[in-house]
């Protein structure tokens, strides 16, 4: 997303649902006949282009979910930086993207609002699947069937971090239902529909193609969103993006806009991580997500060159919180995860999401890259009730130095002025040449190397060694672990070409 946003300075992304005085909820339902149990469709998509035998089956499951919110609860919406809308907008705010308001109010009185979503029904008992922005601080929350029928509706359990919540009805007949797809198999270009209440006008249909996989909005650790051009507006969030067989391969949940509505650009949430996260609150009513207690940044080329890892794959350790799951486990600065389990973790993302599916007190095994060769790791999974991260991803660019740097001990002066704690130990950069590799890495003066290829350095002598000891071993790249302002991250260098 970072490279589009920063071609786009004046989009914003949007929660797709909408608020509302109460005397403005206008409804426009089509009646049609349920049926008790999912209805596959295959090879849907008639040759003419038509979607008609997909929205037939379809739309009888799809609900409009209306919430009663106090207006204090409105309005505090805006500055309640847990909920996903306000991640999104913190986000873009920090990117320098103006955000335009994620809710659009009306209150016909100063104490009560009207907030409106979309759902679907997955179990003909009344089961029903929607975002967790859409039914978040209600008071009061009903469910207008597509037939015009208006239930009350109980709150089974709501996940911010995922932004899924599962409501019940009760019916008294066997209600139509959505089956689940499979996004894992969802390609870009592939067609989809998706279906909701866009601006509480009355279910409706538009039809599109994925246009990317695995979005990353820095929302939480669930962030791998599908991208598609079908339109959706605000009141769509909760609705079913469906394939052509009918299935749900997603929950759409924001949307990225200048004007507040639909520039073909929104996001849905995988269906292979909703099912998952929705059969727990359907079971437990919340979730609570596995905390390891690490910070972790991609693994580059230039790293895997200085490691000796075939593929730059996997999630690099900057740290490691003391007294945490991964520090009683025995993970250390500089090991790269491999694996959570029998899962491959092929990014940062991957460990953050591995962990966070985790349950406290979950055991698990993961193997890590450590000198040269796979250790495997058991971990007792810690818990995430402090609101910490499940892992913290480095946001600061993987910077650092190689040749062409001038290297100094760490005098009590130099420790004073770069307000170093005394168990520190490292080599000072004291300049930079601005014409080697070390200069086009970012590397500044008063970083300080703390190690060279995962051993430490404790002076100036000892890097300048470990650095050339690297280049004589016919490394391309060496690996170091620097000090700035209080943070540590992880940088491979690679050597100049003479």
């Amino acid at each position: 997303m970072s490279n589009i946003l920063s071609k786009h300075r004046k989009a914003a992304i949007l929660g797709a649902a909408i608020i509302m005085g109460t005397a403005s909820l206008p409804f426009a339902m089509q009646t049609t006949g349920a049926v008790a149990a999912p209805v596959q469709i295959n090879n849907a998509l008639a040759s003419n282009g038509s979607f008609a035998s997909i929205v037939d089956v379809d739309k009888p499951a799809v609900v409009t979910i209306t919430t009663t919110l106090k207006a204090t609860n409105a309005n505090a919406n805006a500055d309640d930086e847990g909920t996903p809308d306000q991640q999104f907008r913190k986000f873009f705010e920090q990117q320098g993207i103006p955000v335009p308001g994620q809710r659009q109010q009306q209150h016909s009185n100063g104490e009560h609002a009207m907030a409106l979503g979309s759902g679907f029904i997955v179990k003909p008992d009344g089961v029903i699947v929607t975002n967790n922005h859409v039914i978040e601080n209600a008071t009061d929350i009903k469910v207008t069937l597509d037939d015009g029928t208006e239930l009350p509706a109980k709150l089974l359990g709501a996940d911010p971090k995922s932004d899924l919540a599962v409501l019940k009805i009760d019916a008294k007949q066997a209600l139509p239902t959505i089956a689940w797809g499979d996004s894992s198999n969802v390609k870009l270009g592939d067609q989809i529909l998706a279906i909701g209440n866009p601006f509480g006008i009355g279910t409706t249909v538009t039809a599109g193609i994925v246009s990317a996989r695995g979005r990353d909005l820095h929302s939480g650790p669930y962030d791998d969103f599908i991208q598609i051009d079908a339109p959706i507006n605000h009141g769509n969030s909760g609705g079913p993006l469906v394939d052509k067989d009918g299935n749900v391969v997603g929950i759409n949940t924001a949307i990225y806009s200048p004007n507040g509505g639909s520039v073909g650009v929104g996001f849905a949430i995988p269906s292979d991580e909703a099912k998952a996260v929705v059969a727990k609150l359907e079971k437990n009513g919340s979730i609570d997500h596995g905390y390891l207690g690490v910070e972790i940044q991609p693994v580059t080329k230039d790293v895997a060159d200085a490691i000796g890892l075939t593929k730059a794959q996997g999630a690099l350790v900057n740290s490691v919180t003391d007294d945490s799951a991964a520090a009683k486990a025995g993970l250390k600065s500089g090991d790269i995860v491999l694996k959570v389990g029998e899962n491959d973790v092929k990014t940062p993302k991957d460990l953050s999401r591995f962990v966070a599916d985790l349950a406290p007190g979950d055991k698990e095994t993961i193997t890590v890259w450590r000198n040269g060769e796979d250790v495997d790791l058991n971990v007792v999974v810690g818990g995430n009730d402090s609101g910490k991260q499940v892992v913290g991803t480095g946001e600061e660019k993987a910077t650092g130095p190689a040749i062409g740097v001038g290297l100094a001990d760490l005098t009590p002066e130099a420790r004073a002025e770069l307000k170093l704690p005394d168990d520190v130990q490292g080599a000072v950069v004291a300049n930079v040449n601005p014409d080697k590799p070390a200069a086009e890495a970012g590397v500044q003066s008063g970083d300080v190397i703390r190690k060279v290829n995962n051993k430490e350095v404790r002076n100036a002598h000892d890097a300048k060694q470990a650095v050339a000891d690297a280049a004589k071993s016919g490394k391309k790249s060496v690996l170091l672990l620097i000090e700035r302002a209080g943070h540590s991250t992880f940088v491979a260098v690679p050597f100049a070409v003479s």
